[in-house]
């Protein structure tokens, strides 16, 4: 049996052989452009052009036409067309759906806007690449769902790890059996987030469309800590820190278990432990979930989940990552490029092959615009996303609360408690807006 210092060197070596074979995958073992994405050069809208655009403006330029940049706030509108070359702006993204010549958009607005962008989108007969989380509430993932079937359109859902070949791998394993039964996963997000501070309503800049920039939602006064990445912390427009970055954990964890639809069970407690500033969502969680299966020993699978958003103490060194439990070891792997393994015994086991046996587009981007010249589903289907981020948002419901949820996954309804059961949507705009999703 190898000692202490001789398995830390070991287990050294194989985070380095990962990292290393990781850089390898990306730049040599994934799949070229296919040639009909290449030859069509789908036509794209840009919608939402903050931070998030950029990156996957990268993503598209090289396979796709960006014909349309569409957002609320004139400076980031000229300067995402300035970076894309789209010959056409709008603050309005209805006339994006109106260009016939328009294949497909990516929505990349705060959370409150992407499941009514994207309803919009499928009716239209638009392909979606919508970032994560799908939706602001469930109710409104499953809305999305169904506009994506009945336009018989792609919706690929921006968990970019569905298409990153370390934590392919990583899911090869555990279907082949390589920790026995898997069981349990355990997830987190852990950072030092910045204080938001203390703001009062102020008149919104000339150089944004306020209005537009609230949609659906319902109406507050402009608020500079209201807006630009800040949302995400408001109830009326973000989806905390669990919607935000856990919902690419969350989606790991849960492929990992291989566990379908909602869970029955959600426990999360937390809250504001660190933060006195204007944030709404906890900067403190631990959640649990809970899938019975067939209700017999063997078929239960449990999910946790841990947030901190005021510490660099990371477990394995890493901000995020996901430990899956198995009968007979545990696999850890994170994003940030790191693969590791152990047996039953505690010792750790060397992983031969990095490689993914399956075939791996290029890209995330890539995958969704092959899945529209191939007819086939996405990587990360929307109904994928919806399960993923819907965990995020039962769990921002416990929180608020304080107390457990008990399911029925079948109708996505929370039993017994009137209060949590109206919390799976949201208030909209009370004089009514364009963009609100109808329940067909």
């Amino acid at each position: 049996m190898l000692s202490p210092s001789e398995l830390l060197a070991l287990n050294r070596r194989q985070f380095a052989t990962a990292s290393a074979s990781m850089l390898a995958l990306t730049q040599s073992q994934l799949n070229p452009l296919s040639a009909a994405v290449a030859a069509s050069r789908p036509v794209i809208g840009m919608i939402g052009c903050g931070g998030r655009s950029k990156n996957l403006l990268e993503g598209f330029r090289k396979a796709a036409e960006i014909a349309w940049v569409c957002d609320p706030d004139q400076e980031r509108l000229d300067r995402m067309q300035k970076l894309s070359n789209a010959p056409h702006q709008t603050s309005d993204l209805r006339r994006v759906l109106e260009d016939t010549s328009v294949n497909a958009v990516v929505i990349a607005t705060p959370d409150h806007w992407h499941a009514p962008a994207a309803i919009l989108a499928c009716d239209a007969g638009k392909h979606v690449y919508v970032e994560k989380p799908c939706s602001h509430n469930v109710r409104e993932g499953r809305m999305l769902i169904e506009a994506a079937r009945r336009n018989n359109v792609v919706v690929q859902h921006g968990t970019q790890s569905r298409s990153n070949p370390l934590i392919v791998r990583a899911i090869e394993l555990l279907r082949e059996g390589a920790i026995g039964d898997v069981l349990m996963a355990k997830a987190w997000n852990v950072q030092r987030r910045k204080s938001i501070g203390h703001e009062q309503p102020t008149p919104s800049p000339t150089t944004l469309d306020y209005d537009t920039w609230v949609g659906p939602a319902m109406w507050l006064p402009y608020q500079e800590n209201r807006l630009h990445y800040n949302w995400h912390w408001w109830h009326n427009f973000g989806t905390g820190d669990l919607g935000n970055d856990g919902t690419h954990e969350l989606d790991i964890a849960r492929w990992g278990l291989g566990v379908e639809g909602l869970p029955t069970s959600v426990n999360a407690m937390g809250g504001k432990y660190n933060f006195d500033d204007d944030q709404e969502f906890p900067d403190t969680a631990t959640c649990s979930f809970e899938w019975p299966g067939d209700g017999g020993v063997g078929s239960r699978k449990q999910l946790l989940f841990e947030m901190r958003l005021w510490s660099t103490s990371y477990p394995h060194n890493c901000d995020t990552g996901i430990e899956f439990y198995g009968t007979e070891g545990l696999l850890f792997v994170s994003k940030r490029g790191k693969l590791q393994m152990w047996n039953a015994s505690n010792q750790s086991v060397l992983i031969d092959d990095l490689a993914p046996k399956a075939t791996l587009p290029s890209s995330h981007q890539v995958d969704f615009l092959e899945a529209i010249s191939e007819g086939r589903p996405p990587s990360a289907d929307i109904e994928i996303g919806h399960a993923s981020a819907s965990l995020a948002h039962l769990a921002n419901i416990s929180v608020r609360v304080q107390r457990s949820l008990k399911l029925n996954p079948n109708t996505e309804t929370i039993l017994d408690d009137k209060l949590a059961n109206e919390l799976l949507g949201r208030p909209y705009r009370k004089d009514g807006h364009w963009s609100i999703p109808k329940v067909t």
